[in-house]
């Protein structure tokens, strides 16, 4: 691939190399030559295999666990691209860590996002290409471009393909919380179904406790729509809600990143969720391995904004 005078290259570190070769693969392209490899005290090393003066280079890393590590190889290779003369460097980030960090609860908090953020600036990014920031403004931290894609297009569509036409019928899209009212509201319109609430209570961090649930659901099929599955108290304890007070007949949900902390895949197995539906922003680890757990790949949606970035054209078309 070669339009106006320079051409494309797909790189990957470490943390995600099948999103990278999906997306290389879904453009007709080889995963650029590069190795990132760590010295006996842990420091990183990078090598770059080829050329890449001119180049419009795009880095795949999604900067999960381990969140420091990663973004450390990201940084560094950044800063190797730079110094190679690259024409352009668009850091992909299929998953942005420490984005729950977006704010001072209380007094004395850094605001850890936007220190990531300047770190990637200052590395010699030009732009960011990521999906479903757990708070969007996050996008404003940068002083470089930010392309934020949406996962619902490719939840929507997965659970559309699954269920037949009488039983979208009977479908109500479930926020677990508040604050995902926004995501699921979109995700209903998209899925032309009902939406509902749950209103909850969080005594303590990592700690959710059920208060109400704003929406009818009984006899119905409920999806639960979040951005983020970590310990997975909120969503399993939001499933139970459902079954136990609401009168839901089955439980299915879905986000777009599974962090899976411990006791996440515990609390999945011994909860009423019928299937959850994840991307592969972060790669599950053997240990996350669940039956009930499917995951959908955002390499063709990456690939699509790859070559919509590259050749100047809109990212807001993937949107809709």
């Amino acid at each position: 691939m070669n339009l106006h005078g320079k051409d494309i290259k797909i790189f990957s570190a470490n943390s995600n190399k099948p999103v990278a070769t999906g997306i290389a693969t879904a453009l007709g392209l080889p995963l650029g030559k590069s190795d990132v490899t760590h010295f006996a005290d842990g420091e990183i090393n990078m090598h770059i295999g080829e050329s890449v003066r001119g180049s419009d280079v795009f880095v795949v890393q999604s900067t999960c666990k381990p969140v420091n590590d990663h973004i450390m190889e990201l940084l560094i290779m950044i800063d190797a691209f730079k110094r190679a003369s690259a024409g352009r460097i668009t850091a992909v980030m299929p998953y942005f860590g420490y984005a729950r960090q977006d704010r001072k609860a209380k007094a004395r908090d850094p605001i850890s996002a936007k220190l990531v953020a300047d770190l990637i600036t200052t590395a010699g990014a030009d732009r960011v290409l990521t999906m479903d920031l757990h708070a969007p403004q996050i996008q404003g931290f940068f002083n470089i471009p930010v392309d934020h894609l949406l996962s619902t297009p490719l939840l929507a569509a997965y659970f559309s393909r699954s269920f037949t036409a009488a039983e979208k019928d009977n479908v109500t899209i479930v926020s677990p919380d508040l604050g995902s009212v926004a995501r699921t509201r979109r995700f209903a319109e998209k899925f032309d179904a009902p939406l509902a609430i749950i209103d909850k209570r969080r005594p303590k961090a990592n700690v959710s406790e059920v208060m109400n649930i704003i929406g009818d659901v009984r006899d119905r099929n409920v999806i639960l729509v979040d951005d983020m599955i970590d310990t997975a108290g909120t969503l399993c304890h939001a499933a139970t809600a459902l079954i136990e007070v609401g009168g839901a007949k089955e439980v299915y949900a879905c986000a777009t990143h599974g962090v899976l902390s411990d006791p996440a895949i515990e609390r999945i197995e011994e909860s009423p969720i019928k299937e959850l539906i994840l991307l592969d922003t972060i790669p599950l680890e053997e240990k996350a391995r669940c039956r009930k757990i499917k995951q959908v790949s955002v390499a063709p949606v990456f690939a699509e904004a790859i070559a919509r970035i590259y050749e100047d054209k809109p990212v807001s078309p993937l949107f809709v």
